[in-house]
């Protein structure tokens, strides 16, 4: 997807180099329909320049940061040496993204669908998550719920969840924590199989959540948490936990959480 508006000043944009002049370098902007830019001798590299293709090459691809938009003459300045490493490791990597969920959009919606629906479905996208690739790893994670406030059809939802699921790679981390679950009543077997089923959850975690509560050795508990992000893991062990201990608690018998094995366990 390319933009057919203009960059702003102080934005970073990929481009490649397509002309080397003694003055300067001139950048078509892979991301912007019709715009080139022109990168000044001075703003190629830092110190002084003797040779411009000492520093830069035909077809090279290149981060530039935009120094100043003049629609009115149809001009673009940019700069070179602006840009770090980190800021041009990061900028590709977000556009490459950006071609990966271009191609996914095909996928939802067909190579033949017109610009008119494609602008409207990536422009609720951009709006909402900021990019495609954002959009897209929302609903791969989040599923349907994700987009019920956007300006969709029912169908066209569906089928961002679906090419999602089936092509974004989503990030997950892990965290485990373990409880102690004890009851003398006469009914204690059945007091703590409750209290598990409490921790699993009883099918109220959330899609984007895996929570799985397994026997280590009696009376401790293992439960490992999969999630999108630490805050999300951490919020649902430390409840998964609380609901376990509620039950012995309802039952006079004695629960704690911690988050390393027992070292007598092996």
């Amino acid at each position: 997807m390319k933009y057919s508006g203009w960059p702003e000043s102080g934005e970073l944009v990929v481009g490649r180099i397509d002309e080397i002049e003694d003055f300067g370098v001139f950048v078509d902007l892979l991301e912007y329909e019709d715009k080139r830019g022109l990168c000044h001798i001075s703003e190629v590299a830092s110190g002084w320049i003797k040779n411009v293709r000492d520093h830069v090459n035909v077809d090279q691809r290149a981060v530039a940061k935009v120094l100043d938009v003049d629609e009115g003459a149809q001009q673009i300045d940019l700069s070179l040496k602006d840009v770090n490493d980190h800021q041009h490791k990061e900028k590709i990597q977000e556009w490459k993204n950006e071609q990966k969920a271009d191609n996914w959009m095909e996928l939802a919606f067909g190579e033949d669908i017109d610009d008119e629906t494609y602008a409207a479905i990536a422009n609720e996208l951009l709006a909402e998550y900021g990019s495609l690739y954002g959009g897209f790893e929302q609903a791969a994670i989040h599923g349907t719920e994700t987009l019920e406030d956007l300006d969709l059809t029912d169908k066209q939802t569906t089928a961002l969840v679906r090419t999602a699921r089936e092509n974004v790679s989503v990030p997950y981390v892990s965290v485990t924590g373990y409880v102690d679950l004890e009851c003398p009543a006469s009914d204690g077997v059945d007091v703590v199989r409750e209290a598990l089923q409490a921790a699993g959850g009883n099918g109220q975690v959330p899609e984007e959540v895996d929570l799985e509560v397994t026997y280590v050795g009696a009376p401790e508990y293992r439960i490992e948490v999969q999630a999108p992000d630490y805050k999300t893991a951490e919020n649902h062990l430390e409840e998964s936990a609380d609901r376990a201990i509620a039950v012995i608690d309802d039952h006079d018998g004695t629960a704690d959480f911690h988050r390393e094995r027992h070292e007598d366990d092996d």
